[in-house]
């Protein structure tokens, strides 16, 4: 049986690798695909500490995480879409133009 440290140091280098994605990129595809790496490394805690205390709560908030992740990149990919289609770039700062 693997061990809870090794699932809590993987969301942790999960977890950072997003973090840096999101405060050192400027292309918006990244910074969401960070995001998502984020996210993910937080399902991984839920996951390993459910099955540590052998509680489903964590699994199910999980399951929760995953339905409410794909609803914000459906959003998010259709504000790209309008990004693109208006600006011809995928810029950070680029998306004051979709403020007004």
């Amino acid at each position: 049986m693997i061990p809870v440290s090794w699932y809590l140091i993987l969301a942790a280098i999960l977890f950072v690798t997003g973090a840096a994605g999101v405060l050192l990129r400027r292309n918006v595809l990244i910074v969401l695909m960070s995001l998502e790496l984020m996210l993910n490394s937080v399902n991984i805690n839920l996951l390993a500490f459910g099955h540590h205390f052998q509680d489903l709560r964590g699994q199910i908030i999980a399951i929760f995480v995953i339905a409410i992740t794909a609803a914000e990149v459906a959003v998010a990919l259709g504000i790209l879409v309008a990004l693109l289609r208006n600006k011809h770039s995928l810029e950070v700062e680029d998306l004051a133009i979709l403020k007004g």
